[in-house]
């Protein structure tokens, strides 16, 4: 049974500095590189907004953070991050990104926000990655990245629900922790039977 680590969204904009920052995202690189030597398929996500995207707080004349409801569902307008060929969306200088198989970018739609590696967030529009994963006999991932309790966590979820053995690594990601989200990604992960386990 083939293994897969993904890696979610290690992108300056998320990091120290960054647009949307994620507090120590950059700390976790150097082990992740490391993770990196234990796989032989490696999958690298990357947000790829357009300047125009809906779930950006500035399109709406609102403020970051707050909450609106979309056509499929209700949306956390966020700071303008991860746009299309910026510095904020590249990858991180320090990520290894070398041994990767493929790089997956999400997000691109200007209409629909993309948390998941796997759909955009109305459920219905896919990425490509579960077909890819199934051609390669993948049926085991490896959950590591930015944020833990938003993009790792739908990729986990999705992926379960999929059917493939899911695992996040705790010591591999970092979370935003807006109202609660930490705990409750956690909460909803464990009663999946996602597997939160540490790489080192």
């Amino acid at each position: 049974m083939g293994s897969a680590l993904i890696i979610i969204d290690m992108q300056n904009d998320f990091c120290t500095g960054g647009a949307l920052a994620v507090t120590d995202g950059e700390k976790i690189i150097e082990y992740i590189n490391g993770a990196q030597e234990e796989f032989e398929t490696i999958i690298l996500t990357q947000d790829w907004h357009p300047q125009e995207h809906s779930s950006f707080a500035s399109n709406h004349g609102a403020e970051p953070y707050s909450n609106i409801e979309m056509e499929y569902g209700p949306q956390i307008l966020w700071p303008d991050h991860c746009i299309q060929g910026s510095t904020g969306a590249s990858f991180h200088k320090n990520l290894n990104t070398n041994k990767s198989d493929i790089i997956l970018r999400k997000g691109s739609n200007p209409k629909i926000d993309s948390y998941s590696a796997f759909f955009e967030n109305d459920k219905n529009t896919t990425t490509g990655l579960e077909g890819y994963l199934i051609k390669k006999d993948i049926k085991r991932l490896y959950l590591c990245g930015l944020a833990f309790d938003y993009c790792v966590f739908y990729s986990a979820l999705d992926g379960a629900n999929l059917g493939f053995e899911v695992f996040v690594f705790n010591d591999l990601t970092k979370a935003i922790d807006l109202n609660d989200s930490k705990k409750n990604a956690k909460k909803s992960m464990t009663e999946k039977g996602i597997k939160l386990i540490n790489f080192s």
